[in-house]
């Protein structure tokens, strides 16, 4: 409902605060003792006359039909739990002339009811949370969050919910555009096939690789033979096996459901999870950590208790439940190898814009690679001949992912340092540290420096050896002019991994793009555009935006397309993910459409937010082309990495404002 609900607001803006603020609803909030540990609440509303207050039931479609009431419960001092679900009158649904639905709706006044158990001597305070929608035959007003203090013991109930000042709605306001020709240019969805496709095979290709690490690799033909040798029959080694593979399959896809509940919740979390400081600086030291336990120092894994218990269950049970177990050891039992990958996967995804989705597609990928040769050596169990066997060879791929892990590592302090405006890690010293990384590896290979689990040196280094190294050294050689202030640093194979052009340890013309004109102020991007009467492009964007940087790098580096920028637009660079505090005096509570608040503190908060209420998107990057009287020029895009569909998009706009002036 949230278009419905916005444009419903702004209607109701004006006439509303001009009488005052409306609150036709009213709640006592009570608490009786039942038995022993047992307590019932009460929240009884108190309905005006012409209101109600709807069901916790969601009927319609999510944005079509009215908000449901929610009660949220949370100790604030003390131990209780929940028993059952909160209870509310039973109403048979009515026609709702303002959704044109039938909904249980409630007037003049209704009780719901939640029973707890309070652990201890009853000591025990409920913060009960309540978020409600109220309407008329009508009309509906801002969705309501009241939240009350519930002391068990003495019974008393206080409202302690902050109430959002007149200050807060004013700058709310002013972060809405009056956006003309959304209808003709409805905003895009980013068609996102394509990435998902993109990390399920990286998904796919990192679990080959896991593939060929000392944990998993010797367990292929242990597990087939088991299978294959242990059941009765020949088919029914076949299917278990088959099974097994399933299961694994199966684990590390349930392994990224809880980022879908995440983003559930609130759609810009994986979005602040991937910019947050603590987080990329916690990622940069368990990419240290994973890197030299690849190289031998010392092993990651999981408490063994883990394993033993989920061997047992495996032998206890039988069965698919037994096999459910055995894949579950498995995934337990490799984790040392497996778990710096994972890691790789995870922070790649959280980093991008596809977040949860993008998660699920790299783990189903890896879940594959890892579960197809239990199933295809099963099928065919004469293969096994054929595979290598196991020796020094596997501890040479540990080795080579330590020093992928070390180098990835440093993309997410660059991450941090790009948020925060650290300048520790400037972009010539993140490729020098790949350098580094590149040359490490190659003496590796080429025998020159040894690691701990390392055998005993060879005279000539083996050929496969040889030539992984060569291409390190190429790859060092191509990073070299990298470190340069000539055109030959924007190293376009790598764009998005180092930090952008412009933050460099040269004196650059200008803190934009390609030493663009760049306005990072929406108002003032927009009186510049004014005054030269051009037309604007917005460029929604992160500081810790892989495609974003590939698309600078990339596509507005075409000499068309920067002509273009430079000269037919005015470029204003809104960085949603910018920590930067805003001044006290431009800080404010910013209540949402759902009717929760959201604090906007940085210039990040602020930029992200106005992105999410003009545009109804939060990913990046994401460009919008419109005149100086807001009117949009043609459809907003995402990321688009062909610079002949680009510059095409460019002067579509560029025409559509020639022939409206």
């Amino acid at each position: 409902m949230k278009k419905l609900f916005f444009l419903l607001f702004l209607a109701l803006y004006s006439s509303v605060y001009a009488q005052g603020i409306l609150d036709p609803v009213a709640w006592d909030v009570t608490i009786e003792h039942d038995t022993e540990n047992l307590y019932t609440i009460k929240m009884i509303a108190t309905i005006d006359e012409g209101w109600h207050v709807y069901s916790q039931e969601q009927f319609g479609e999510e944005f079509l039909g009215p908000i449901p009431t929610e009660f949220t419960f949370n100790a604030t001092n003390g131990t209780f739990s929940l028993v059952g679900n909160t209870t509310e009158p039973p109403i048979e649904p009515i026609y709702d002339p303002v959704f044109d639905l039938d909904v249980v709706f409630f007037e003049d006044s209704a009780e719901f009811t939640q029973q707890i158990e309070v652990v201890g001597d009853g000591n025990v305070t409920v913060e009960v949370e309540i978020f409600y929608s109220v309407c008329d035959d009508e009309q509906c007003l801002a969705p309501e969050t009241k939240t009350f203090q519930l002391n068990v013991q003495s019974g008393a109930a206080t409202l302690t919910n902050a109430e959002i000042t007149q200050d807060d709605r004013d700058k709310s306001a002013a972060l809405t555009l009056n956006i003309k020709g959304k209808d003709q240019y409805k905003t895009a969805t980013e068609d996102s096939e394509k990435g998902y496709l993109t990390i399920f095979l990286l998904g796919f290709v990192g679990g080959l690789i896991a593939l060929l690490t000392p944990c998993v690799f010797p367990m292929i033909p242990l597990t087939v033979s088991f299978f294959t040798k242990g059941s009765k029959t020949k088919k029914k080694g076949l299917s278990n096996a088959i099974l097994y593979g399933l299961f694994i399959f199966l684990i590390y896809v349930l392994l990224s459901l809880p980022f879908h509940l995440l983003d559930s919740v609130d759609p810009e979390i994986l979005n602040n999870i991937s910019t947050n400081v603590t987080l990329n600086v916690l990622f940069f030291i368990i990419f240290i950590v994973f890197a030299f336990s690849f190289f031998g120092y010392y092993e990651i894994t999981l408490p063994s208790s883990w394993s033993s218990k989920m061997d047992d269950k495996a032998s206890s049970f039988g069965g698919a439940v037994g096999i459910f177990f055995m894949a579950l050891t498995l995934a337990i039992v490799s984790f040392s190898c497996t778990g710096p990958i994972l890691g790789s996967l995870l922070g790649g995804s959280l980093s991008s814009d596809g977040g949860a989705m993008q998660l699920s597609m790299g783990m189903a990928g890896f879940g594959l690679a890892l579960a197809l040769p239990f199933a295809l050596f099963a099928l065919f169990p004469n293969w096994l001949n054929s595979l290598p066997k196991s020796g020094g060879w596997l501890n040479t791929v540990k080795v080579v992912l330590g020093f992928a892990e070390l180098a990835l590592a440093f993309k997410f302090l660059s991450n941090a340092d790009l948020v925060e405006h650290w300048g520790i890690l400037k972009r010539e010293v993140f490729i020098a540290i790949w350098i580094l990384c590149a040359l490490g590896l190659a003496l590796y290979l080429f025998g020159i420096i040894r690691f701990p689990h390392d055998g005993p040196k060879k005279k000539r280094p083996p050929l496969g050896n040889l030539v992984v190294g060569a291409i390190s050294v190429a790859f060092m050689l191509y990073l070299i002019p990298g470190l340069t202030n000539s055109s030959y640093a924007n190293l376009k194979l790598l764009s998005g991994f180092p930090p952008p052009l412009f933050y460099s340890i040269y004196e650059k013309e200008s803190e934009a793009p390609l030493g663009l004109e760049a306005y990072k102020d929406f108002d003032e991007g927009l009186a510049v555009a004014k005054a030269k009467n051009k037309p604007i492009i917005v460029d929604f964007t992160g500081w810790a935006c892989v495609n974003c940087r590939k698309m600078e790098e990339q596509v507005w580096s075409q000499e068309n397309v920067f002509e273009t920028l430079q000269n037919d637009y005015v470029l204003i660079s809104l960085y949603v993910d910018d920590r930067k505090e805003l001044p006290e005096s431009a800080q404010f509570t910013y209540l949402k459409q759902n009717g929760n608040t959201k604090n906007i503190e940085t210039v990040g908060d602020k930029w992200a937010t106005f992105q999410t209420i003009n545009f109804q998107n939060n990913s990046q990057p994401y460009y919008v082309l419109m005149d100086t009287d807001l009117n949009l020029l043609n459809q907003p895009i995402g990321y688009t990495p062909s610079a002949d569909e680009y510059y095409e998009w460019l002067q579509q706009g560029l025409s559509n404002f020639r022939e409206s002036r």
